[in-house]
């Protein structure tokens, strides 16, 4: 009897360690599939994480909506893997923010997640999804607005961008004449820097390169614009153009006309110089015979031709009868003061020039043939005549 039971015992643990030890093998098994290519997890994270994911993996390959359509998803810089689950989840996406946290942890994706917009599609999964957040310029379309341009310029470069969700004539609907009775920001931004009733924003749309989502908005850009402007702009300045006897808007339209006149920036200041010694000449009782009462600037006579004579450019070459046959208020040979609006988007430069401009006696400037762009400048019109000779 008991030589019978030794038997039985010893039958038994031979199984009972071949189990063991398959138990054991498919313990190292299932560490070496979950350690393998988590170098960023300790081996009992991993098993977790690994664990979790494959008891829930029916839920990982489930759209995360059931109606197709795309969200504009923006992830605020620092925003962690729970903070933006729980931003997805507002936004209608079907998302365990647990299983989201779980998955980017363990595929070390959470690391990779970046702060940007993206345009996401309800019925993505959660694998795809989680990848499309690590790269925000994907969904990124970039566009640049020229210094110099007018509102048709960049309208024009609108239609020409690939991928922008709205067309130039929005963009015109939305800033072009009467945009001071556009609801929220384009409406309350042209009360505040003083646009006439009826005008446009020409002017004011600042000229830079912005990265827009390719879900945004045209308001959303126009506002972008706008804050750059402000943000440029500073109270400093719009305080200094005050003291020099400017509006923020006429300060702006100066500097429009000073951008299309001037090439190089060391020049724009003086340039600014003597249409100011015009400006202020043509408001004396008694003006100085030496310098002209109209500012003079061809620029003005090209924003009022538009591209009536060349369909193919909005700063048409002018001709000696158009100095004084273009009827339009724009035309500044014709009619003292500034012109009616800026003419074009000017940038920082030409803005600081006509808030900080060169203090001269020079009344005229021009460009010789061989000047490379640069201009002479002369006190009298006598030596505006001798110039290039």
């Amino acid at each position: 009897m008991g030589n019978s039971t030794r038997i039985s015992g010893r039958a038994l643990i031979i199984p009972a360690l071949l189990i063991g030890g398959l138990l054991c093998a498919a313990l190292v098994g299932v560490v070496f599939m979950a350690a393998r290519g988590t170098p960023h997890l300790n081996p009992l994270e991993a098993i977790v994480l690994r664990l979790r994911l494959t008891f829930r993996s029916s839920e990982l390959n489930r759209p995360l909506g059931a109606e197709a359509g795309v969200v504009c998803f923006t992830v605020p810089r620092g925003a962690d893997a729970t903070t933006i689950a729980q931003q997805l989840a507002v936004q209608g996406f079907a998302l365990d923010a647990d299983l989201f946290r779980t998955y980017v942890r363990y595929f070390n994706i959470d690391a990779r997640l970046q702060a940007g917009t993206f345009s996401l599609q309800r019925t993505l999964t959660l694998p795809q999804l989680a990848q499309k957040l690590t790269d925000a310029s994907a969904d990124t379309i970039i566009f640049r607005v020229l210094e110099g341009w007018r509102l048709e310029e960049i309208a024009a470069a609108i239609d020409r961008t690939s991928g922008l969700p709205f067309t130039g004539a929005e963009f015109m609907d939305l800033v072009g004449m009467g945009a001071g009775s556009q609801p929220g920001v384009v409406g309350s931004f042209a009360a505040q820097v003083g646009v006439p009733v009826g005008r446009s924003l020409e002017g004011f749309l600042f000229p830079d390169t912005y990265t827009l989502p390719s879900c945004g908005t045209l308001n959303e850009f126009v506002a972008r614009m706008l804050a750059n402007f402000e943000a440029r702009v500073t109270p400093q300045m719009r305080a200094a153009a005050e003291s020099g006897g400017l509006s923020l808007y006429q300060a702006v339209t100066l500097a429009s006309i000073v951008q299309r006149e001037a090439i190089f920036d060391d020049e724009r200041p003086r340039i600014a110089g003597v249409y100011l010694n015009r400006l202020f000449n043509g408001t004396r009782d008694l003006p100085n015979p030496n310098i002209p009462m109209t500012l003079d600037a061809d620029p003005t006579i090209q924003y009022a031709l538009g591209n009536s004579r060349d369909p193919q450019t909005w700063w048409a070459r002018l001709t000696p009868a158009d100095y004084r046959g273009v009827q339009s208020p724009y035309n500044t040979y014709l009619n003292t003061g500034l012109p009616p609006t800026p003419i074009c988007s000017p940038g920082l430069a030409s803005i600081m020039a006509a808030i900080y401009p060169e203090r001269t006696n020079f009344a005229y400037f021009r460009a010789c043939p061989n000047s490379g762009g640069r201009h002479i400048f002369s006190l009298s019109l006598a030596e505006h005549a001798r110039a290039c000779d």
